[in-house]
Order: structure tokens, then C-alpha cells, then sequence
């Protein structure tokens, strides 16, 4: 057994966040976290645009970020959630610059504002368009001060301990669920270790890989909410699914898709259909620099209607030296493919970029199940209603991951160390004769969802899509009681759990709201209804 006061599950931004302040309040508690593969690679690793907060005063204002907030989520967001992260957000991201995160300057004038897709005003802060990888670099750096942490990198969260694994019958419906910590697989080892904890803390990241294109990392295989929702916790708004407009489109499909920041747009991109017309005007009068959820619409709508696999996003007006310096990552990213920016059109398709919702918490960070806490990308905090705002990711992890420890370090103490849990039981369980068995259903479920849980749905293909993943579960859970435990299988299991929630939340909203678009109920409903499972 591992014992520690705190267990953290997941090492970006919202984990590590949340293990420095805990470590810089108590440096006499142990806190152990949990890193999937090296303690870097994340998905605020992969964040290019920035942060987003409310920096000149003079210009803007929180009211207006606040607006921006709501008008993005379609009238489902929680507006004590949208008020706390955008009034506490400042002191936030000015506690990592004091950690040592840079952010690019613009003379003599302050930082550099950058301005997004949905915001009226500029206010995303960005370290060029690394802006997560720098802010990753901070806090692993601030993190490595702290000896009370202790980081376990290639160690795979298996399932959250609970009463049920102690001979309880635990149902959604049993009061009092409590988590005591969570089995891991060490996989450089293959040994499962039993990690105990005073209260545990899942900031374990989104799902992007239920889908054949994806922004996120391979490693974003929905493992948190999975657990969460085998432990029997609350789960929310599944259905809205963020697709990033513009990927850079790659015939060799590329996994992660290569992103070009929504940043590009606000620098003065415009996208174009193939024969290099503007299409924007006809959707929306904020162009290019609407809402994701309306353009990632508006470009599978020109792709379907036209039978292309892309359209382009044109930079040729943009002055060189700036894009350069403002994106210079795409910028080499593009000219290794053979396209240049400043000659080229850029062609970009719609790629999983984001889940907004997941494990239901409330204004503390607090799950449905006691002592377990979730923050970051897993979590369905409120902020993001039915579509996020641009940027306004990175915010959410540091307030809540903020607002989490101020709620844990006065109670942690009087938490106790549960110890008669018993270790993981592999009896019966041989090795996997085939990974192909693994591959192959992985990869017909990104097909499943891809064809008919996209970004436009259906009755029809949402039943569709109900019925294959029936079988694609009950085959893999065969295979889960048989053999031994491998990263691969248990992502495979986690991400048909994920694309259930997902299809299952989508086929219960008879409506279309923000990120959630159907063919059958092509109107939104008068009133707002939440989807739990």
C-alpha cells in the first residue's frame, strides 16, 4: 500500500495547482499525484491560445467577460460559477506569474492581449502559442520545491476505492458513497498498487480520443469521469462535446490532430470554402470570431454541402514578422508540411478539442461522492454551460483547483486513513492472447462516434451508435474478467464508457442548445434542462 494525506489524480495544470497549494500551506502533509505517462504531458501541454482574464480595466471589464461567458454557454451555464471564475481569475494567473510563468509582453505597453473566438474584448493572456506547455514548465518547477510531493510518473488510475470494495452494495442512489483512494497500475512494473488517502482529488484530464480527430494528447482516454461514474457518482451534460474549428487537416490523419489556435482567427485569419470564398457572413455576423459551436457548424455544413474534406483558413494578408513571433509553432508546423502561411491557404477541418461536461461538482470542487474532489477538464463545475468560451479552460483549473484547497486544508486533518482495503484481485485472469481485439474495437469506436455522434446528430444515428457500442461493451467487458490488467484495455473500457455518456445525454435533450446540435429537435426548448446520468 501507498499511504498519503492527499492523493491527486493527474499532473496539469488543475493537479499540480492544487498539490502546490496544499504543499505551500502544509509541508507536513504527503501528497502523492499520479501521472499517467511523465509528469509533463497533459492537456494543458497541448493549449496553445492562452488564458483568458479580465487584465485592463481600462478596456474591459468583468461584466463583459461575464456576458461573453453566458452568451457562449446558451443559457446553461451556472452564474455563481461564471461570476467566480472571472472575478477571482486575475489573482490567479498573477499567482503563477509570481511562480514563474511568462506571458509575452508587448513593449512597454504590458502584456500582449490576444483576442478569441466569442470575447469582445482583447484579454487572453499567452506565451506565444505554447501558452500551456509554459505554464506546465512553471508549475512543475514550483512543484519540485515542495519535498512533501511526491510525483508517480506511468502510473495508470485503475478505479476509485469505495465501500464497494470492501463487500457493500453501492447503487446511485446508496447515501454516504465515500472514496478512500484509488488502484493503480504501475506499468513499468505491471504491478496494481492499493494508494490510500485521506481525500483524493481526480484531475485527470478530457476525453478527446473517443474520436477519430482530436486535438488532445493520446493519453486523453476519459479515465476520471469512467471512474467516477463506475463508483457510482454524478455525471453531467455528456452531450456537449467542444469540436475545435480548425485543425490543420492531414489526409495521414495524425493523432492529436495539430491545432491552429483560435488566437490565428483573432490575429485577422478569415476562413475561406476551397474555392476561396468567405462563408462566415451567412452564419454568423461575428465572422471568423463567433462562437466555436457556431463555427465548427458553419464548416461541417459548407463541407457536407460541398463534398470537401476541408476548407481553408487564410493568413497570405497578415504581416509576416508578427505571425512569426506570435505563432511560431504553427508557423514551422505548417512549413514541414509544405504549406506556407504567408502564401499558402491553410487547410483545416473540426476536431474534438473539448468536454464540457463530467463529473458534476459544486462551487468547492466537491463531487457527489465524499472526500473525492474533481477539477480541470473532467469536472462539470457550471462555468461552460453548453459551449466554452474560448480560453476560459486554463482559468477554470486555477480557481477551482484555488477554491478546492481552501475548502480541504481546514477539513483534511479530520479525515482519517481508511487501511482495511483489501489488494487488487487478478484470480482467474490470464494474459491477452491478441491485442488486436484491443485495436480493433478502439478503433471502431472513434469510427462509431465520429459517423454518428459528431458535431450534427440524429435519432437515428444516435440509436445507431446506442446499439454497436452495446456490443463493443459487453465484448470488451468478457475480456476485462478474463485477462490481466494493460493501460490498453483499460482505456478501451474507459472510452466506451465515455462515448455511452456522451450518446446516452445526447439522445435524452430533445433540443438543440450551444454545442449539442440534432436534425430532429433543431430548436432550443423555452426552458433549460440539465442531463445527469
Amino acid at each position: 500500500m501507498i499511504k498519503s494525506d492527499l492523493l491527486v489524480i493527474g499532473s496539469g495544470v488543475a493537479g499540480l495547482t492544487l498539490a502546490t497549494k496544499m504543499a505551500r500551506q502544509r509541508p507536513d502533509l504527503s501528497i502523492t499525484v499520479l501521472s499517467k505517462t511523465v509528469d509533463d504531458e497533459s492537456n494543458t501541454r497541448y493549449a496553445q491560445g492562452g488564458v483568458a482574464a479580465v487584465w485592463n480595466l481600462e478596456k474591459d471589464s468583468f461584466e463583459k467577460h461575464i456576458a461573453d461567458t453566458l452568451d457562449a454557454g446558451d443559457g446553461l451555464c451556472n452564474a455563481d460559477a461564471v461570476k467566480a471564475v472571472v472575478y477571482e481569475g486575475p489573482d490567479r494567473v498573477r499567482e503563477i506569474i509570481e511562480w514563474g510563468t511568462r506571458f509575452d509582453q508587448h513593449g512597454t505597453e504590458g502584456y500582449d492581449l490576444g483576442r478569441e473566438g466569442g470575447h469582445t474584448e482583447n484579454r487572453i493572456l499567452h506565451y506565444k502559442d505554447l501558452t500551456g506547455w509554459e505554464i506546465q514548465r512553471a508549475l512543475l518547477e514550483e512543484a519540485s520545491r515542495h519535498s512533501n510531493i511526491t510525483v508517480l510518473e506511468h502510473f495508470f488510475a485503475i478505479d476509485l476505492i469505495t465501500q464497494h470494495h470492501l463487500g457493500y452494495n453501492v447503487t446511485r442512489v446508496t447515501p454516504g458513497i465515500t472514496c478512500y483512494g484509488a488502484y493503480a497500475l504501475d506499468k513499468k512494473t505491471g504491478s496494481i498498487e492499493t494508494l490510500l488517502a485521506r481525500s483524493t482529488v481526480l484531475a485527470a484530464g478530457g476525453a478527446g480520443q473517443i474520436y477519430r480527430q482530436t486535438t488532445n494528447p493520446v493519453i486523453a482516454t476519459g479515465d476520471g469521469i469512467a471512474m467516477v461514474y463506475r463508483a457510482k457518482g454524478r455525471i453531467r451534460d455528456m452531450e456537449f462535446v467542444q469540436f475545435h474549428p480548425t485543425s490543420l487537416y492531414n489526409p495521414a490523419a495524425e493523432n492529436p490532430s495539430f491545432l491552429i489556435s483560435e488566437a490565428v482567427r483573432g490575429y485577422g485569419g478569415v476562413l475561406r470554402t476551397r474555392d476561396g470564398k468567405k462563408f462566415m457572413y451567412r452564419y454568423d455576423e461575428r465572422l471568423s470570431l463567433a462562437p466555436r459551436d457556431i463555427v465548427a457548424r458553419a464548416i461541417d455544413n459548407e463541407m457536407k454541402i460541398r463534398g470537401d474534406e476541408f476548407v481553408y483558413l487564410d493568413c497570405r494578408h497578415l504581416e509576416e514578422k508578427g505571425f512569426r513571433e506570435h505563432f511560431p509553432t504553427i508557423y514551422d508546423k505548417c512549413m514541414s508540411e509544405g504549406i506556407n502561411p504567408m502564401k499558402d491557404l491553410i487547410p483545416v477541418v473540426p476536431a474534438c478539442h473539448y468536454m464540457c461536461g463530467g463529473v458534476m461538482t459544486d462551487l468547492r470542487g466537491r463531487s457527489s461522492i465524499d472526500r473525492l474532489y474533481a477539477i480541470g477538464e473532467c469536472t462539470s463545475t457550471g462555468l461552460h454551460g453548453a459551449n466554452r468560451l474560448a480560453s476560459n479552460s486554463l482559468l477554470e483549473a486555477l480557481v477551482f483547483a484555488h477554491r478546492t484547497a481552501e475548502d480541504l486544508l481546514p477539513r483534511i486533518d479530520g479525515l482519517d486513513l481508511r487501511t482495511d482495503v483489501p489488494d487488487w484481485s487478478a484470480e482467474g485472469t490470464t494474459d491477452p492472447k491478441e491485442m488486436v481485439l484491443i485495436t480493433q474495437s478502439t478503433k471502431e469506436l472513434k469510427e462509431i462516434m465520429t459517423s454518428y455522434v459528431g458535431i450534427v446528430r440524429s435519432n437515428v444515428r444516435l440509436k445507431r451508435a446506442m446499439d454497436r457500442l452495446h456490443l463493443l461493451s459487453k465484448e470488451t467487458e468478457e475480456l476485462y474478467t478474463q485477462t490481466t490488467i494493460s493501460p490498453q484495455l483499460c482505456e478501451l473500457r474507459n472510452l466506451i464508457t465515455i462515448a455511452y455518456l456522451v450518446t446516452r445525454s445526447a439522445a435524452m435533450r430533445h433540443e438543440s442548445r450551444g454545442l449539442h446540435f440534432t436534425t430532429d429537435y433543431p430548436e432550443k426548448k423555452d426552458h433549460v434542462e440539465e442531463t445527469y446520468m
